[in-house]
């Protein structure tokens, strides 16, 4: 039987630093999916506060976004991912991608985003994550990644013995730098022989940078499947990603068992 993954991603403006606002805009774009229409939804990096900090959370209530996921996971029988500015346990201040798939199918895996983006001052208001993060989803092993993770690809070297299938970029990457933003995330796309989603932010943020968007899909080839444009606009982007497919390809050209052995996976 062959492996599909069906995957969404919602490039969207943010309401700056208002996560009631945030969740009710999410709330009107997930409520018109269809349940069991796809297996992943994708939402922006930070996506309930824009990239900014500190985190805002509700004092009675710390765990509300990861509820709020939980809830939309269980109702359209998918994982839902994005990015959120949040305490962890110890009160320490991240920037948490968290992986949550149905109550059916396990519990919520979250990757604290690596590289901090110093260039905005980024890492004297957040901890770094130390450990690189690959969840198991109907079949396909998935990498999580944050924005600016995107610029190291030794930390995403593929495992030779157990690779992952899909990488999973949330941003908030500005349009001043976006060629980057496409040329990396094809270039992982092809040196690692996986499937990559890069789900950015759109529109202007509450300190006047703006968002082209660019957000899109490539293939193991480093081909588009999905390109949702650099308008600013927001947008829906979506795919099919064959495992078969991948798996051919791999062994067609097998070039991952030539790579270089590296310290993480």
């Amino acid at each position: 039987m062959s492996t599909k993954l069906h995957v969404i991603g919602f490039q969207s403006d943010l309401h700056w630093r208002d996560p009631d606002a945030n969740f009710a805009h999410f709330d009107a774009l997930l409520a018109n999916l269809n349940p069991d229409s796809c297996d992943v939804v994708i939402l922006p990096e930070m996506f309930t506060t824009g990239f900014s900090w500190p985190p805002i959370e509700r004092p009675n209530d710390p765990d509300h976004t990861l509820r709020w996921m939980q809830r939309w996971a269980d109702r359209l029988n998918v994982a839902l991912t994005g990015s959120v500015a949040c305490f962890d346990q110890e009160g320490l201040p991240r920037n948490r991608s968290w992986f949550v798939p149905p109550s059916s199918e396990g519990t919520p895996t979250f990757y604290d985003k690596r590289h901090l983006f110093t260039l905005a001052g980024e890492h004297d208001h957040f901890k770094a994550g130390e450990d690189r993060v690959e969840v198991e989803f109907r079949g396909f092993r998935i990498l999580l990644q944050v924005c600016y993770d995107l610029r190291f690809p030794v930390f995403v070297r593929n495992n030779q013995a157990v690779p992952y299938d899909l990488a999973i970029y949330v941003a908030n990457w500005p349009e001043t730098r976006s060629a980057a933003w496409r040329t990396l995330l094809q270039a992982r796309a092809i040196e690692n022989q996986c499937f990559v989603v890069g789900l950015n932010r759109s529109g202007t943020d509450g300190k006047g940078h703006r968002y082209a968007g660019d957000s899109l899909i490539a293939d193991f080839s480093g081909k588009l499947l999905a390109d949702a444009g650099n308008s600013g606009s927001p947008a829906k982007i979506s795919s099919t990603l064959s495992k078969d497919g991948l798996l051919a390809f791999r062994k067609k050209l097998p070039f991952l068992e030539d790579a270089d052995p590296h310290a993480f996976g």
